[in-house]
């Protein structure tokens, strides 16, 4: 028997439009004067490249960056923060799973010993501690980094009481937390940037959304630009030691997609290359841009092939780096990608009331 579909009332359509509308308010498009970077050119494109030159994150928002285990998400969040501190900001990082070590940090010029870190157990003690963070200097951006909401427990579940309420008392608190958060974040120029987890909704159905980040409804509303982690797939490197073939998995290839933005336009993606002793390779990535969007045969800098490097992308790498052609490979590649871009804009009339 086929289905009707059952109408809807007048007053749930205003409900509707209600909800639309605030959902709108609760975003903000950051402040654009001055951008950090992700560590990636290509993926500070997807998020603002089409409104600032070169792209990248801008102050006064809240962003989530949300995916499955081991897809980059901590290495975002600490690239991130060293380019905070690179620009004299100040860092506020909350790690609940007590996760960071000096180590891991250096490897994106990260200086644990100059900043706020914690790890906090309850979201009340994350959103807390930001309102009430008052970083100097004033004309700097500076950073509050949370990795990751997931291991954030309720003041209900440090007192141990379990069952439907401790779930629905969660996502109360990150509501409310938010709600009073967000508006901090803008009016001090803060970027906030977490990292979550995405599970299965087993609650979907089959027209709903079959993954969510943990937290409830209120992260996704509250974020201003929201970024997806895919599977990672590994890298393997092979070397011969006495003879014999020695395999070992360096890294991991990762796609992000611009799951949500204010900023400018959502569901643009851009590839991750991360390798495990070094952090994102941004020069290998560019490399392959300018081969696969152009006619060269071999890896080059310039569309025309003006300076060719070498066939091999190892040996490329290793010329560009000695040379210090890197901020040249950038630029080449924000221009490369602005012409393909402008390839899809309407051109349409401007609206006019």
């Amino acid at each position: 028997m086929k289905r009707t579909k059952k109408p809807i009332s007048l007053s749930e359509q205003m409900k509707r439009k209600v909800s639309q509308a605030v959902v709108k308010k609760a975003t903000y498009d950051g402040d654009t004067e001055t951008m950090i970077s992700t560590g990636s050119t290509l993926l500070n494109l997807a998020i603002s490249g089409g409104r600032v030159r070169g792209g990248g994150m801008p102050a006064g928002i809240l962003v989530e960056i949300f995916g499955p285990s081991g897809s980059g998400k901590t290495v975002l969040l600490s690239e991130l923060a060293g380019a905070v501190q690179r620009q004299l900001g100040q860092i506020m990082f909350h790690d609940p799973e007590a996760r960071l070590n000096r180590q891991f940090a250096k490897i994106f010029g990260l200086d644990m010993d100059d900043m706020d870190y914690n790890t906090p157990d309850t979201v009340p003690q994350v959103f807390a501690a930001v309102r009430e963070w008052n970083p100097q200097p004033l004309n700097a951006i500076h950073g509050v980094f949370a990795d990751s909401l997931a291991a954030l427990s309720t003041d209900m579940e440090m007192g141990k009481e379990e069952g439907d309420k401790m779930g629905m008392r969660r996502a109360k608190e990150f509501s409310e937390e938010l709600r009073k958060t967000c508006r901090i974040l803008t009016k001090k120029k803060l970027l906030m940037v977490c990292s979550n987890q995405v599970r299965q909704n087993l609650d979907a159905g089959p027209y709903g959304q079959k993954y969510i980040s943990p937290g409830g409804e209120a992260i996704g509303f509250y974020s201003s630009l929201r970024l997806r982690t895919y599977k990672p797939e590994k890298i393997k490197k092979k070397v011969k030691i006495a003879g014999k073939e020695v395999t070992r998995v360096i890294g991991v290839n990762v796609m992000i997609e611009v799951f949500k933005s204010s900023i400018w336009k959502p569901h643009r993606t851009a590839p991750l290359t991360i390798l495990f002793d070094y952090g994102i390779d941004d020069v290998r990535q560019n490399l392959q841009f300018i081969k696969d969007y152009t006619k060269n045969t071999k890896y080059c800098l310039g569309r025309n092939g003006e300076r060719p490097l070498d066939i091999s992308m190892e040996e490329s790498i290793t010329i560009v780096e000695e040379k210090g052609w890197e901020k040249d490979l950038r630029n080449e590649v924000i221009d490369l990608w602005e012409d393909i871009e402008s390839e899809f804009d309407s051109n349409r009339k401007t609206k006019k009331r």
